[in-house]
């Protein structure tokens, strides 16, 4: 009895030492880290009050918010450009201060505008050192408006100052800018903060700054009145990019005119103090992120 014990025992021993060794030998695989947001800023058009994206840049900066896309509409793309490029919010800064009508501003004679843009155009290509889009250091975007067919048109390479430029092309301001035998006006039209370019260029969480001046009663001259047009006519895109976001940050700006180059620098600090407002819902919509299911998944492929 004791021999036939040993014999059947034997093999039951021999199988639990070996489940025991693979046991002790399997790798413990630690759960993957979550992996850090794409943040995008998606910077809306409105003249003159575009220098509140500075101000914004500014508080985003400082607090270690860095955006590694940036789009831009109109004023927007403007701004946008010139940060994409490597400038510090701070040059951005020195950059406005000092910058004069005469800087951007080309008359001519025609019906289509009565601002010819080449030096808007050639402007922006000294600041950015007249490097293509595809050389900046951030991915940027400006978006603009084909004339003939209305579709948005979201220029991510080649020359930056002419993408500024169609980009910034306000229709009956602007001659629109020709890009290879097509017509080009203001992206707000049609895109008046570029949040869905910021979402299809890879951002997994957007930042949109809108300086949009809502349709109100008693605006009044030509500058006022086309804000007010423009405004209407791009309400319904305004609210359904907005939507897309997750966060807002409306500076106040809007009792200042689109071409009040005067009121520069209450436009950045008006960018300063929304920004601060909104930092607390920066900092949870990256809390969330890190807890969704997106965090622990590769980076959307980017669109350059």
């Amino acid at each position: 009895m004791t021999a036939l014990l040993s014999r059947v025992s034997l093999p039951l021993l021999v199988l639990s030492a070996v489940l025991l060794s693979s046991c002790r030998q399997a790798p413990v695989t630690p759960p993957p880290a979550p992996r850090e947001p794409v943040i995008a800023v998606a910077l809306g058009g409105g003249g003159a009050k575009g220098f509140a994206h500075i101000g914004v840049l500014k508080v985003l900066e400082s607090h270690g918010i860095k955006a590694r896309i940036v789009t831009g509409t109109s004023a927007g793309s403007f701004v946008g450009a010139l940060y994409a490029s490597g400038k510090t919010p701070f040059q951005l800064q020195d950059i406005a201060l000092k910058l004069e009508e005469s800087d951007i501003r080309d008359l001519t004679l025609s019906s289509q505008g009565f601002l010819a843009g080449q030096k808007l155009q050639d402007f922006v290509n000294r600041q950015v050192d007249n490097q293509p889009i595809q050389a900046f250091p951030r991915r940027f975007a400006a978006v603009a408006t084909a004339m003939d067919s209305g579709r948005k048109v979201a220029f991510n390479k080649g020359n930056a100052g002419q993408a500024v430029r169609a980009s910034c092309s306000i229709p009956n301001v602007f001659v629109p800018a020709l890009i290879n035998g097509v017509r080009y006006v203001d992206g707000g039209l049609v895109s008046p903060v570029p949040v869905n370019t910021a979402r299809e260029m890879g951002a997994d969480i957007i930042i949109a700054v809108d300086i949009s001046a809502r349709p109100s009663a008693g605006r009044s001259g030509l500058l006022g009145t086309l804000d007010q047009t423009l405004n209407i006519m791009s309400l319904q895109a305004l609210t359904r990019e907005l939507a897309e976001a997750e966060v807002v940050i409306r500076p106040d700006v809007a009792d200042q005119g689109i071409a009040d180059l005067e009121a520069r620098h209450r436009s950045i600090l008006a960018g300063e103090r929304a920004a601060q407002a909104q930092l607390p819902a920066i900092r949870a919509a990256l809390a969330r992120f890190k807890t969704s299911p997106v965090a622990l998944t590769p980076p959307q492929p980017a669109l350059r």
